[in-house]
């Protein structure tokens, strides 16, 4: 749901104000909580570890990643908005997390204002899988498996307003069956149920999705992504599949209290820009199908809103009501 990949990849990583050697000291000064609002083994989480382990061997510090899932991310952000302001105490999450206000009557904090964004880390497709029990093997197959027989068909959210949410929203509005969409509290659950032939299709970050699809534990459809990607170049995109339209994609960021200063989260981003650099680093989510890129400041605060408005007018369209 951006159009900025190509600059953000041509561009130096200089958004991050380098700090002397005196800084150092800033930050961190004690071990470091991760705050991941998602079950293990979900894209967040995988960013999340990565990142920290990293974090640690380059501070020194001790970097822990606690996963608080529940109440579509708001547990986990609540608790990061609430915590001393100090950078000892961190949130890394999804593009999901922006949205908890428009998918929720009561999240108990607004994360647009209540928690304060630090980097912007990488983004990639999401990856449309159905259970391998079916015999449907492409979109339009299952398309109009869908219109056909509706109430056979259930596709699952790993949570509401996410990436792989909108995917679905907008596949389902082009099929135009009234097939059961099933919450669950993260991409793990969501994949087992998925494996297991409980529900038909799932849509989410390609990070998550593409090791069980190469295990042959699912059946890829398509990528929500202008071209193909090079982690796997078998799967075709939407627009290849006959529906451009389904294009949602996830990104990453580390938040911090709303009150952090200034200069801890200059220095944690100075931190992370040096890691997302790295050549390890980057084949690393490169073979998951991820873009690593770095953005911070402004430019970063202008791209949460635009994908938070891009997002809402989405879930308007599909007449989605706060629950």
């Amino acid at each position: 749901m951006t159009t900025t990949r190509r600059s953000l990849l041509a561009a130096p990583l200089v958004a991050a104000v380098p700090l002397g050697a005196g800084a150092q000291s800033v930050w961190p000064t004690k071990p470091v909580r991760i705050v991941v609002p998602f079950a293990a083994g979900g894209s967040v989480d995988v960013m999340a570890r990565a990142i920290a382990q990293r974090m640690q061997e380059r501070t020194g510090q001790a970097f822990t990643v606690e996963n608080r899932t529940g109440a579509n991310g708001t547990i986990g952000g609540i608790a990061v908005s609430t915590a001393a302001p100090d950078g000892h105490t961190l949130l890394i999450s999804a593009s999901v997390q922006t949205i908890a206000r428009l998918v929720m009557k009561n999240p108990g904090y607004d994360p647009l204002t209540d928690l304060k964004p630090i980097a912007r880390t990488g983004e990639g497709p999401c990856l449309i899988a159905m259970s391998p029990n079916r015999p449907q093997t492409t979109m339009r197959e299952v398309a109009e498996a869908a219109r056909a027989n509706p109430r056979e068909w259930s596709f699952g959210v790993s949570a509401l307003g996410s990436a792989g949410h909108l995917t679905t929203i907008e596949f389902v509005r082009q099929i135009g069956a009234d097939v059961t969409l099933v919450p669950y509290r993260g991409t793990t659950p969501a994949l087992a149920d998925l494996m297991g032939g409980n529900i038909g299709v799932h849509a989410d970050p390609m990070l998550a999705m593409l090791p069980p699809v190469r295990a042959g534990n699912l059946r890829g459809l398509a990528l929500t992504a202008p071209q193909r990607n090079p982690a796997a170049p078998e799967l075709p995109t939407t627009a290849e599949a006959g529906f451009p339209s389904v294009n949602a994609h996830s990104w990453w960021v580390i938040w911090g209290p709303p009150r952090l200063p200034n200069e801890i989260a200059a220095r944690i981003a100075e931190e992370t820009q040096a890691i997302i650099a790295e050549d390890a680093i980057k084949a690393r989510l490169a073979g998951l199908g991820i873009v690593p890129l770095f953005q911070t400041g402004r430019a970063l605060d202008e791209y949460i809103q635009k994908d938070f408005e891009q997002a809402q007018a989405l879930l308007r369209i599909a007449r989605v009501e706060p629950e």
